[in-house]
């Protein structure tokens, strides 16, 4: 899409849903549940994420675990979860929009020539029980199932935080998905960009972020911008911005851990509503046979402030080394 319309003015993206009050209701107390709570992660002792079961929240959101709050180590929260403008948008979680035909993204599924509409196909995420649990690392099972409770998928998870060797103020999350397909049938991961409407590729890991009192930079190593970034390929994205107060800046860098992560487009949103993530599905279906695994690792970095081009740089090209 160009930049700028004839008249020179910047090009605005049509949103991609409509707005959400017809569809959901949510009680903001769903989000803060203390009996909702898996875990917390935390950073020499100081707690940097709540890791959320959403076992309760409405099923037009596709429940599923997230973590939110995530936070810097001086407390800022980077991510925000069931936003006015998309209720499931969920703090940092791996969703993705068709999963066998079944919506674990939540909200509207996209369907070729009749756009977003409501459908009674929302699946879910469980959480089935720990491997390993401890105040810095998680392993846990997880089940992705149909509307029907019928199950599609077996994950295993692994999440790990670590203090920053490298960047000052800063923290490391580590994400680790294994999806095995547990259907008898053959099993396609989609997006609403497999389905016809190009650019929405979503789906895999998305963050969430909270909306900046001034426009966020994004950027990577060969591109700067929401348009330039939104689909392109390297091997770490950076995100900088603010929690709505300018005395709160932080950054986020997004990498990827291994060959097939990297793989993955970048997915942007700065203009309409402010999130980021990797497409599992960004222009074909990603399929699955029986008992066929996919693997994805990411590391994110978490930043007080706003660190040096050449800090990010350098964080983000070591990760995959």
């Amino acid at each position: 899409m160009p930049e700028h319309d004839d008249a020179g003015r910047p090009r605005r993206r049509r949103a991609e849903t409509a707005p959400v009050d017809d569809g959901v209701h949510l009680d903001p107390a769903a989000l803060r549940a203390q009996d909702d709570v898996l875990a917390e992660l935390e950073v020499a002792g100081v707690a940097v994420a709540v890791y959320r079961a959403g076992a309760t929240l409405p099923v037009r959101l596709s429940p599923r675990p997230f973590l939110h709050p995530v936070r810097t180590v001086s407390g800022t929260a980077v991510t925000d979860a069931g936003p006015q403008d998309h209720r499931w948008h969920l703090g940092a979680s791996v969703a993705v929009q068709g999963v066998g035909g079944a919506n674990v993204w939540g909200g509207r599924t996209y369907r070729r020539g009749r756009g977003y509409v409501w459908l009674d196909d929302h699946g879910r995420v469980t959480h089935e029980g720990w491997r390993l649990r401890s105040a810095d690392h998680l392993v846990e099972d997880l089940r992705w199932r149909a509307a029907d409770g019928a199950e599609l998928l077996a994950e295993q998870r692994e999440l790990r935080a670590s203090a920053s060797a490298d960047v000052p103020r800063a923290w490391v999350l580590e994400l680790a998905v294994e999806l095995r397909s547990t259907s008898r049938d053959p099993l396609a991961l989609t997006s609403p960009a497999t389905e016809g409407r190009a650019g929405a590729g979503y789906g895999g890991l998305f963050w969430r972020l909270p909306r900046s009192a001034r426009p966020p930079r994004v950027r990577t190593s060969r591109a700067v911008g929401e348009r330039a970034v939104h689909g392109s390929l390297a091997p770490w994205l950076a995100w900088s911005g603010d929690a709505g107060d300018d005395a709160s800046p932080f950054t986020l860098v997004l990498a990827g851990v291994d060959d097939a992560t990297r793989t993955d487009p970048w997915f942007v949103r700065a203009e309409e509503y402010p999130g980021v993530g990797a497409s599992l599905a960004a222009v074909e279906p990603l399929r699955l046979l029986p008992g066929e695994v996919v693997r994805r690792r990411w590391r994110v970095l978490v930043a007080d402030g706003l660190p040096a081009d050449d800090e990010v740089e350098r964080w983000g090209d070591a990760v995959g080394r």
